[in-house]
């Protein structure tokens, strides 16, 4: 950031180039100050409007006494301008309330009384003062009353200051939310890609010697998937019908490997295809059970992989051969399946829903449930 210094008479200024922040910062600065400097003038202007009334409903009036009011006012301004410093300075904004309380009833006695000193002082200056009418309860009276107008000015201001507080609060504890979220998002998405590549190079490694023509169609399939991947980074949720397409490259590239021991099938509603879902969720699903399921088994197996729309909710199916031990998968911390809860959580909140279980073919059936055009809104703002 540029910088100009100009020294002045022992005087040090210094002029710097502006930013966007700078210039926000500096008229929010202004326009609170500006908003304070108008709210005391109000107050206090009303405040001596009220005492002239009083003064003219039950005395003479005359240009002292209307003097003496313009000069309560100035003190009362002085006053809560000098006690609104020392709040600041000292942080009595950030104090509990049972500390706050007592400190704000001294300071308000105190400032009420010392108003009515000076106030008496200006009786005797101005000569309208007179001794004989003087009275101890008078003065007590008085001091309660300007003791008051002083308390009510001190929870204006803290009023003021608590709700800004808590609204701000509120802000950095959404935005906070957001950006942790978007934080854990990434992070599991960044997990994803190792994970997938591992498999896939796996793959494309098996095939090199023994057919070299099917490698390279494998290397298509995976750069078509890679260019998915490359995406998926850049966006929090992808349409069902781009999903799908990587999920067909992937399964593609292993029936390449398994041969004849892989059969797949899939089953989109097309009115689905544009719902928008989380990245690479059903290729992990589909990942883990070919891995977990159809390659533990001589003969291979099926996956099937289905969607349709009910109850504006979209519902995929993915049926692999194969059996789930429950046991082990409550006790394991499976990658597929918690990153597939957490994403789900993160996004939609409690209004997904994903379950995975045995079915009744020796076949294990994971389902994902999503709110159609539904995402957490706290993650959206």
């Amino acid at each position: 950031m540029k910088t100009n210094v100009i020294d002045l008479a022992g005087l040090s200024i210094s002029k710097k180039n502006s930013v966007p922040g700078e210039k926000t910062s500096q008229g929010i600065l202004t326009n609170r100050k500006r908003a304070y400097w108008i709210s005391q003038l109000s107050g206090w202007s009303f405040f001596g409007i009220v005492n002239i009334t009083m003064i003219s409903s039950f005395d003479s009036f005359s240009w002292q006494k209307l003097l003496l009011v313009f000069y309560l006012c100035f003190t009362g301004i002085s006053f809560t301008h000098i006690f609104r410093h020392f709040v600041k300075k000292n942080g009595w904004i950030n104090l509990p309330l049972r500390k706050l309380i007592p400190r704000v009833l001294i300071a308000c006695i105190t400032i009420g009384t010392a108003m009515l000193v000076l106030y008496l002082a200006a009786h005797l200056e101005t000569g309208i003062f007179h001794e004989e009418k003087f009275r101890i309860a008078s003065s007590l009276i008085g001091a309660f009353n300007l003791s008051s107008v002083i308390l009510l000015w001190a929870l204006i201001y803290f009023s003021v200051h608590y709700f800004e507080n808590y609204k701000r609060v509120e802000i950095e504890s959404l935005v906070w939310e957001a950006a942790v979220k978007d934080f854990e998002l990434k992070t599991l998405k960044s997990q994803l890609n190792p994970h997938f590549m591992f498999n896939a190079l796996n793959s494309i490694r098996a095939l090199i010697d023994e057919e070299p023509s099917s490698a390279q169609t494998a290397v298509t399939k995976l750069s078509n998937i890679l260019r998915y991947s490359l995406k998926m980074e850049r966006t929090e949720t992808v349409s069902l019908e781009e999903e799908m397409q990587a999920v067909e490259d992937y399964l593609a590239l292993e029936a390449i490997r398994f041969e004849e021991r892989l059969k797949y099938k899939i089953e989109i509603d097309p009115k689905s295809a544009k719902i928008e879902i989380p990245p690479l969720m059903i290729q992990t699903l589909v990942e883990n059970g070919i891995k977990h399921g159809i390659s533990k088994r001589t003969e291979g197996g099926d996956i099937s992989i289905s969607s349709k729309i009910e109850n504006a909710k979209l519902h995929i199916k993915i049926t692999n051969s194969g059996a789930l031990d429950e046991k082990a998968l409550q006790a394991s911390r499976g990658f597929g399946i918690n990153n597939t809860k957490h994403r789900l959580h993160l996004i939609f909140d409690e209004r997904a829903n994903f379950s995975i279980k045995n079915g009744s073919k020796n076949e294990v059936t994971a389902e994902i449930v999503i709110p159609i055009g539904g995402k957490n809104e706290s993650f959206n703002n």
